[in-house]
């Protein structure tokens, strides 16, 4: 059954790390129907056992969801729960793509943290309509009216008409559906157009095949068709079209404005890539969509099977985790006292240590892991420059004029009775403090110089280590932007 585009909402959630987004993702499947009591549990999204046990999401998941409005019609919401943490920010890029709007929440008695800033810079660069929405306001904490000025001086945003929410009681919940009616845009398309569809997530299903999440910006996919993959030029005919409901329901198509599931029996696993084109074979568009960004990992370290008899099942399951995550990279590397293994790339240590849960769990591998380094730039006296990323390739003393290391400017808001122990830790870091400006609303914005391989997560300054150097009477730490 076709749905009018007029009344089709795509939005994802985006906050900081524990703002309660997964929680509030909860709250609108019930107020939508999409679980009965019997199903209901926590975090519903979070399909791996991995994100259940550490109380976080990894993997951005999409739901198709029915909600009927208090003008009488029913609408069709297409939700994208993305994680908080920010290695895992290329997750939250490639979900927004698929969007018009975005949830941006934040925690009342928090605020505006290093995530929340990061994440609504990205939805901005990709034109969404942003709805602020202040959740736990049931805590006796909360303070509500100094968030949203918070939200107003630190990232511009009217948060006059900012809804107020709490995700563990429910309260609120249907009055933001209602808004999301109101303010996120319907998407555009025309469904007699040739296809184009943007592939934003895959994996790989030992029954499907290569499995893609798209969004259809342009004509329709149906069972059975003939469908062209851009970038590669193959072609595959599609064998199934489904939505989350969130458990997989199989529909007869996924029409422009829709986000939805394909598989056709796509057993190479480098055919169907992240921000590739999905098109109709008999008649193509024109030209491709424009993708995502490409990312470069931060950290690197070597991952080698325990059993070196192992080393092509750990190739097979990088290349089918790096399917899952592409913001992963990986590339052969010998070791004359572990063997045979990959130089792996990721975004953060966290990622890291994730990604070798994960193949340790999902594909029953004994890992030894190498400590970790970044890149380095080495210039060589002919003028030649190198970059390397593995100590063991770093040339004789004697053959090198200068070595580089990364360096980030890095931009802390804080209150101000914490500027003193924030630049103690930063100075403990080798940063090298740039500028001091005092913000409206007691908070301070610190910029400082400091050296990737000696900052606390990669990426962030750590927010625990953060906390340690704070007085023991601190009720709201401070938010700590991502590096510029």
């Amino acid at each position: 059954m076709s749905f009018p585009l007029e009344r089709i909402r795509n939005f994802s959630i985006i906050a900081h790390i524990d703002h309660g987004k997964t929680t509030l993702a909860d709250r609108i499947l019930d107020e939508c129907g999409a679980v009965t009591v019997r199903e209901q549990q926590a975090q519903m999204l979070d399909s791996m056992e991995l994100e259940r046990e550490r109380g976080i999401t990894i993997k951005a998941q999409s739901v198709q969801l029915h909600f009927k409005a208090k003008d009488g019609l029913v609408y069709q919401f297409h939700l994208i729960d993305t994680p908080g943490h920010v290695d895992f920010h290329y997750e939250v890029s490639r979900s927004l793509a698929a969007c018009e709007g975005a949830l941006l929440v934040v925690d009342a008695a928090q605020g505006v943290e290093a995530q929340t800033l990061a994440n609504v810079y990205v939805a901005l660069d990709n034109n969404l309509d942003i709805v602020p929405v202040l959740n736990k306001i049931d805590l006796p904490v909360a303070r509500p009216d100094w968030v949203k000025a918070q939200i107003e001086d630190m990232i511009g945003l009217d948060a006059s008409n900012a809804l107020l929410v709490s995700a563990k009681t429910g309260i609120g919940v249907h009055d933001m559906l209602e808004a999301i009616v109101e303010r996120v845009p319907p998407p555009k398309g025309d469904r007699d157009a040739p296809l184009s569809a943007l592939i934003f997530d895959s994996w790989y299903d030992q029954f499907r095949g290569v499995v893609v999440l798209v969004r259809v910006m342009q004509g329709r996919i149906k069972k059975g068709q003939k469908l062209r993959f851009w970038a590669t030029d193959v072609k595959y005919d599609c064998q199934m079209t489904a939505v989350r409901k969130p458990a997989l329901f199989e529909v007869e198509e996924i029409e422009a404005g829709q986000v939805g599931i394909v598989s056709a029996a796509i057993k190479d696993i480098a055919h169907a890539r992240v921000g590739d084109t999905v098109t109709d074979d008999n008649n193509p568009c024109a030209e491709p969509l424009k993708g995502f960004k490409l990312v470069k990992p931060m950290v690197f370290a070597g991952l080698f099977p325990v059993d070196n008899e192992d080393y092509q099942d750990l190739k097979d399951a990088l290349g089918k985790l790096v399917l899952n995550d592409a913001s992963v990279t990986y590339e052969p590397e010998t070791s004359l006292a572990l063997g045979f293994g990959f130089r792996t790339g990721f975004l953060g240590l966290l990622h890291m240590e994730i990604i070798q849960e994960r193949l340790e769990r999902e594909f029953n591998l004994n890992l030894i892991v190498t400590a970790p380094s970044v890149r380095y730039r080495i210039h060589l006296p002919g003028g030649e420059i190198m970059e390397v990323d593995n100590p063991a390739k770093v040339p004789d003393q004697g053959k090198v004029d200068t070595i580089e290391e990364p360096i980030i400017t890095a931009t802390v808001h804080l209150p101000q009775e914490y500027v003193g122990p924030i630049m103690q830790l930063c100075q403990e870091r080798r940063g090298v403090q740039q500028g001091l400006h005092y913000d409206p609303g007691g908070r301070v914005g610190l910029s400082t110089r400091c050296h990737w391989q000696r900052s606390c997560s990669g990426s962030t300054i750590d927010s625990r280590r953060c906390r340690a150097a704070m007085p023991p009477s601190t009720t709201s730490p401070p938010a700590i932007a991502t590096p510029i």
